[in-house]
Parts: structure tokens; C-alpha cells; sequence
């Protein structure tokens, strides 16, 4: 069931791509390309008409004008500056040195960088607000290179992920979306769903980092299973049943708690393990 349940959000988030470079495209087309039924395209075609995402016409289906590009809420208005920060300092003191890592366009993943000073790394990231950052003399910096989409100049397309797909990483910084133990691991940007997940894929362990209200949440697009991640880094406004879901997984959480008088420059905070 849940093979299945993967296997329908993956052929709909293609139906989604192809929309997106042709904006209208026929259900007999669909079928063709993606190797099923029209039955089965008409099936998805509904569902994401449900969601907002196309309109259904004669013979197939438009696009939503504006419900693909980037994406609109992102992490950067769930978190304050100094809760983002908090979250990335606490990030980065699981960097060990001599460590590969991989960070995706997550606008608090990125706030990593500042925070890793005495430490030989090599980052490879898909996330051009990096070039602007001043990094410590350890770090090497690496792009993925391709596209390069929107405010948070996120580096997509096929070249970005078929260089992507040559490295091997100790650890993935991922900000997500949303993070549930029975939905999975989310992001709300269509065009970045394949580069977080081969960095998934690519990393020996993946760290997510997320508000606390995207803890047992779900978002537009699918980019791994809940079981996929070894560590969630959150604050401590994270519904606790959702927690306990995700640490019955087997995963580790560490809840970021910063104090109001704190929150001027996000440096000093408390973390700790959640309890199971």
C-alpha cells in the first residue's frame, strides 16, 4: 500500500512537470508518456484538480496559472531570524571535521554556513544565497550548477541533478515543508522536489531541519519517506504526538528552544534530545 501511495504521488508530480512546460496536455498524451491507463491519468487529473493545481477540460487538462513556481511561504515566514538561525547553529555542531555535506535551498539550512568555523568541510549546495555568505577558510564550496529559479536563486533541472548524482555525502542538511511519520518528508516547490531527493539518496545520513509547526504536517510534493531521516533539528513548539511519532520511527530529535530575551541575535539557545 504504501509502495502504491508512492508510486501515485511520483506519476502525479510528473503530470505536474509536463504541465508545467506545455501548460495544457491531453489525457491520451499523459497516458502514453507515463506508461498507464487513461483511467488511471483521468484518476490523478481529478486529484490534483481537487488540490487546485490544474482544470480539468475536454481531452485533458490546463494548469493552474501560479500554483508551480516558487514557493510562496517557504521556511523563511514559519521562522523567525532568530529561530532559523537558532535551529542552523544547533545544525551545525553535527558537522564533524572532515565531513561532506549537502544543503538544499532551505533559506534556514543555509544559515548553517555561518556557524561552521573551525572545521575542514566541503559543502555542496544547490543554494545560490551562499555566494553572498563569508565562509571560513575551511569550507570548500561546491554548486551544483543548473537553473537558478526565484528569490532564493535555488539551482534546479537536469543539470543540477546529474552533477548531484556524482557525489557521495557524509550528511544532507534538508529543510522541508512539512515532516510526518505516516505521510513523509515534503516540500511545497515542484521544480526542487528531484534535487531533495538525491540528496536524500546521496547522503549517508539525512538531517531535516523544520519549524515546529511543520512537525506532522504535509505539504504539495513527496521527497522521501519519514524513515529516511536519522535526525530532525526543530524548535520546541512542535505538537509532542507528533514528535513521539517520529522518534518510534527510530529517528533522533533535537528541539531548539530560544528565549524571547534571546532573540535579538539568535546565538544563544537551549537544545535538547526530546524525551520518548
Amino acid at each position: 500500500m504504501k509502495n502504491s501511495k508512492a508510486i501515485v504521488q511520483k506519476r502525479q508530480q510528473a503530470i505536474l512537470q509536463i504541465l508545467q512546460d506545455r501548460n495544457h496536455v491531453s489525457t491520451e498524451d499523459l497516458a502514453g508518456e507515463l506508461s498507464v491507463s487513461n483511467l488511471t491519468i483521468r484518476r490523478d487529473l481529478q486529484e490534483l484538480s481537487g488540490q487546485g493545481f490544474v482544470r480539468i477540460v475536454r481531452g485533458g487538462a490546463n494548469l493552474v496559472n501560479g500554483t508551480l513556481y516558487d514557493d510562496p511561504s517557504s521556511d523563511s515566514e514559519a521562522l523567525s531570524e532568530s529561530h532559523k538561525k537558532a535551529i542552523a547553529q544547533h545544525a551545525a555542531s553535527l558537522i564533524n571535521d572532515g565531513d561532506t555535506i549537502l544543503i538544499n535551498s532551505s533559506t534556514t539550512a543555509i544559515q548553517i554556513l555561518p556557524y561552521i568555523t573551525d572545521k575542514k568541510v566541503i559543502v555542496v549546495t544547490n543554494n545560490g544565497l551562499a555566494l553572498s555568505m563569508d565562509l571560513a577558510p575551511g569550507i570548500e564550496l561546491i554548486f551544483t550548477g543548473g537553473e537558478v529559479r526565484g528569490n532564493k536563486k535555488s539551482m534546479v533541472g537536469e543539470m543540477a541533478v546529474n552533477n548531484l548524482s556524482r557525489i557521495r555525502a557524509s550528511k544532507a542538511f534538508i529543510g522541508v515543508s512539512g515532516i510526518s511519520a505516516r505521510g513523509g518528508i515534503f516540500t511545497s516547490v515542484l521544480q526542487e522536489t528531484a534535487i531533495n531527493e538525491l540528496m536524500i539518496r546521496r547522503s549517508t545520513q539525512c538531517i531535516i531541519l523544520a519549524a515546529g509547526s511543520k512537525i506532522g504536517q504535509q505539504n504539495n510534493f513527496q521527497i522521501g519517506s519519514a524513515r529516511d531521516a536519522s535526525v530532525l533539528v526543530t524548535d520546541d513548539s512542535a505538537e509532542p504526538s507528533a514528535i513521539y511519532q517520529l522518534q518510534e520511527l527510530g529517528i533522533q530529535v533535537h528541539q531548539v528552544s530560544v528565549q524571547p530575551e534571546e532573540e535579538t541575535d539568535g546565538t544563544n539557545r537551549n537544545v535538547r534530545e526530546a524525551n520518548r
